[in-house]
């Protein structure tokens, strides 16, 4: 049965408003993991990361009491719910300690710290919250990013129950046996069925940010290729192959690139490069080309790669010793 779910039920699952329009575009779904489907696809392919960031912020800080006046009131609950295994019997100091590093972590990547607090206990948060503070911007937006899904992926499962109670409860009852089997029947099937639909994007997808700016980074130049050696590269030696170009592309007013590749269902695997012409965006900067290089192994050739770069091109500085 299709389920109809307007925009604030939407920013429930998810702060970003962007994201709650997509998804009322893309309604509606017949199955909850279709909806999940289309929700990934949205979250790391379609919105920009201003949405990512806005989502972040309709969070509050792990171990701080969500305040109804700025937030849905059922957005505060979820939350509220989400960390209530966390902080039921946490004390005084231990509290004091979270919230000195949330204050550093924002100081040091600009957003609160995001996990999917669910089941996890305080001293499990404050020990993720330590390792991922040694993080580099950019992979930390992406792991925050993830978390993200994985949140808006749980609360969509409980509207979706939520909705089906409704529906079963107006139309015709199910047995309790049989409610809970469709329900983790639907969970165990997402994964299996995300694979099974057909990509809308290619395999490889990037977007830029300017972070000096707050916006996305238009017109960078942007170009993929792969390696065509024998064996790997490795760090400081070129491994007897080279570097054949896959596509050649650049940000559009949203910081994201055109297609750097063809829309093929299976990726071959392998050692790629992507590179951004820095120097082009803004001359002069300290970086006159960013390169990113990543390994695709046979298992992860159905997977999607998004590979964000956070640009600070204004901000550079080196260090001059004595």
């Amino acid at each position: 049965m299709a389920m109809e779910t307007g925009e604030d039920e939407w920013k429930v699952c998810c702060g970003s408003s962007d994201f709650a329009k997509m998804m009322v575009d893309s309604a509606p779904f017949e199955s909850l993991e279709a909806a999940i489907h289309t929700a990934r696809d949205i979250w790391f392919n379609l919105v920009n990361v201003t949405a990512w960031l806005e989502a972040f912020s309709a969070h509050p800080q792990i171990g701080d009491t969500p305040s109804p006046s700025s937030i849905n009131s059922d957005f505060t609950r979820w939350s509220e719910a989400e960390q209530s295994t966390a902080f039921a019997t946490t004390s005084s100091s231990a509290l004091k300690e979270l919230a000195d590093w949330n204050v550093r972590y924002k100081k040091k990547f600009g957003f609160i710290f995001i996990i999917c607090a669910s089941g996890k206990t305080h001293a499990e948060m404050l020990a993720a919250l330590k390792e991922r503070y040694e993080n580099r911007p950019i992979v930390e937006l992406e792991v925050a990013a993830t978390e993200q899904m994985k949140i808006t992926e749980l609360r969509m499962a409980k509207l979706f129950s939520d909705k089906a109670r409704v529906v079963s409860e107006t139309t015709i009852s199910t047995t309790p046996q049989e409610d809970r089997l469709r329900i983790i029947g639907g969970h165990l099937n997402v994964a299996a069925e995300s694979k099974a639909i057909k990509r809308s994007r290619p395999p490889i997808t990037t977007h830029v940010l300017d972070v000096s700016r707050g916006t996305p980074a238009a017109g960078v130049e942007v170009h993929l290729e792969v390696w065509s050696g024998t064996t790997g590269p490795s760090f400081g030696h070129g491994g007897g192959g080279v570097w054949s170009s896959v596509g050649t592309s650049a940000t559009d007013k949203d910081g994201r690139s055109g297609p750097l590749m063809d829309l093929v269902e299976a990726l071959n695997p392998g050692t790629y490069r992507i590179s951004f012409n820095t120097a082009k965006y803004c001359p002069g900067c300290f970086f006159p080309y960013v390169s990113i290089v990543f390994r695709v192994t046979e298992s992860q050739k159905l997977e999607h790669f998004h590979v964000p770069l956070l640009l600070a091109p204004f901000s550079f500085s080196t260090y001059r010793g004595s």
